[in-house]
């Protein structure tokens, strides 16, 4: 359970099946499309998409700066949920900067369309207002979006 204050949380209706919500998690091709908010882009992305495999992913901004994010998947359930966390890189390594622990949840919502949720436990109340000051709802707000244009061409 993660301590109060140390989450955040996003909630949205898509207008896809949560099927196809969720298949454009499941291939590192895919999560390049839209997994950073433009003008940054994924300039690498590497993963075994299944409980207990790793993620490696490289985002670049327009300036050549990148952000590096390891980690492995905690539980991949096929249309229903995904965690993931920084706080081991492949094959249980412990991370060096543990910083999140995500979730993201996909529900029915009716009519072709899907409740989805991002939970995003922090290990302190630092690191979650460190992430907030990053832009954490409007850069999620916006890869949302970008998830959910391409969830809608598969």
């Amino acid at each position: 359970m993660t301590k109060p204050g140390f989450e955040m949380i996003i909630e949205r209706t898509l207008n896809v099946p949560r099927t196809k919500a969720f298949a454009a998690w499941a291939t590192s091709e895919r999560m390049r499309q839209w997994f950073c908010p433009k003008p940054w882009f994924v300039a690498e992305a590497d993963m075994k998409f299944r409980t207990g495999g790793h993620n490696h992913v490289v985002m670049q901004g327009p300036d050549g700066s990148q952000n590096v994010h390891r980690g492995v998947f905690l539980d991949v359930t096929p249309n229903e949920r995904i965690i993931f966390t920084d706080a081991y890189v492949r094959a249980w390594v412990p991370s060096e900067n543990p910083f999140i622990t995500a979730t993201i949840l996909f529900a029915d919502a009716g009519a072709g369309r899907t409740h989805y949720t991002v939970k995003v436990a922090h290990w302190s109340e630092a690191d979650r207002s460190k992430h907030e000051a990053m832009g954490f709802y409007g850069g999620w707000g916006i890869v949302i979006d970008q998830m959910e244009e391409l969830a809608k061409t598969l």
